[in-house]
């Protein structure tokens, strides 16, 4: 019993492993299209077909995202905002863009 328990365990971080794997890939093409869009400005359009290809639903499907139109739009709107993928995951950004809202907040009040 115990054998069973330790291969589910070690096949679920297995498992894991894979996903964060391919959530990277989907961060490398967002930052891909990141820097298209700054160069041609065609970045939203690129990660769109990308994500719509199979290739871009695989990948996301793997990452643990659902494939759908609304996670393509998302995409396309992540990329048009120009911010990199490991500055938007900072803490800092993060700080900053709710500084941002809470000012917001306080001028509409």
């Amino acid at each position: 019993m115990t054998d069973f328990v330790d291969a589910t365990a070690f096949n679920f971080e297995q498992g894991q492993r894979a996903r964060k794997l391919f959530a990277a890939v989907v961060l490398a093409a967002l930052d891909d299209a990141i820097s298209d869009d700054k160069k041609f400005g065609n970045g939203p359009e690129q990660i769109a077909r990308w994500a719509r290809s199979r290739d871009g639903r695989e990948v996301l499907s793997c990452a643990g995202i659902d494939p759908n139109e609304r996670v393509v739009s998302g995409l396309m709107e992540f990329v048009s905002r120009g911010v990199r993928t490991s500055v938007a995951l900072s803490r800092e950004e993060s700080e900053r863009r709710q500084a941002a809202e809470l000012a917001e907040a306080a001028e509409a009040a």
